[in-house]
């Protein structure tokens, strides 16, 4: 038998298999209790006129974070690829830690822990939770930003300074702008993770108009009495929010001919 051949023959075999377990599964499984579980119509009509406000206050969290990270994110990259010692020693010491640590233990120390040892109350959630996930954030940012500094071609920065610009003015009107243009498909990775990082503020002590997608779908499980019907809507809204931005992600990669994971 030929390689074609053969090839052809697995095909079908894995074709037949799929259709023999989708078959087992629709004879096997309860319908109508997976419906009530997963689908339950009160649930629905109990939670629906409360998404939006949820899938926008994720959003808000989202974007407040992302602000943060970046402009915290962009002067740790400056900061590591400067001549001065102390400077590389901080913003490497920075981004291990916070890339060392789980992201929750940041929510909660900002949740809970800072306002209580040093006294500081915070106005705003948004504020809180944009200091504790824009802090974790730019770790990674500051990483990803620092390898598009280090992409732009070293003769962009020779022509430069042949103009007479200074060392800073060149980082800042020729090197950067530049380097931003490279790390967008892993920037708006970042953002996409940074949505579902709105997730892990679930345990702090939100009013419902303050709830995010995660905290609505965990109250509507024990309120609504539809089961994991929540689960489902919240995790539909979820994917309405990062599907776009993956294609985003993917069209930049194609445009700019950068992958997502400098």
């Amino acid at each position: 038998m030929s390689p074609r051949r053969r090839a052809e023959m697995s095909r079908r075999v894995q074709y037949v298999l799929l259709v023999v377990l989708v078959v087992v599964l629709v004879l096997t499984v309860n319908w109508r209790q997976f419906a009530d579980a997963f689908l339950d119509p009160e649930a629905v009509q109990a939670l629906a006129p409360r998404l939006p406000r949820a899938a926008l206050n994720t959003l808000v969290y989202t974007v407040s974070a992302f602000a943060v990270g970046l402009a915290l994110g962009l002067v740790l990259a400056l900061m590591k690829l400067s001549s001065v010692r102390v400077y590389r020693a901080i913003a490497t010491g920075y981004i291990e830690f916070f890339r060392g640590i789980p992201a929750l233990l940041v929510v909660f120390a900002f949740g809970y822990g800072v306002p209580a040892a040093f006294d500081v109350r915070f106005d705003s959630v948004v504020l809180q939770i944009a200091i504790a996930l824009g802090m974790v954030s730019a770790a990674y940012i500051a990483e990803t930003l620092r390898a598009g500094i280090q992409a732009v071609p070293k003769g962009q920065v020779e022509a430069a300074r042949s103009l007479g610009m200074s060392p800073g003015r060149t980082m800042l009107h020729v090197v950067v702008p530049q380097a931003f243009r490279i790390v967008l498909p892993p920037l708006t990775n970042e953002a996409v993770l940074l949505v579902k990082d709105t997730s892990l503020i679930f345990g702090l002590g939100l009013t419902t108009s303050q709830f995010e997608l995660t905290r609505l779908g965990r109250d509507g499980i024990n309120q609504a009495g539809g089961g994991l019907t929540a689960v489902v809507l919240v995790g539909l809204v979820y994917l309405l929010i990062t599907i776009p931005l993956s294609s985003v992600t993917r069209w930049l990669e194609r445009t700019t001919g950068h992958k997502g994971h400098v």
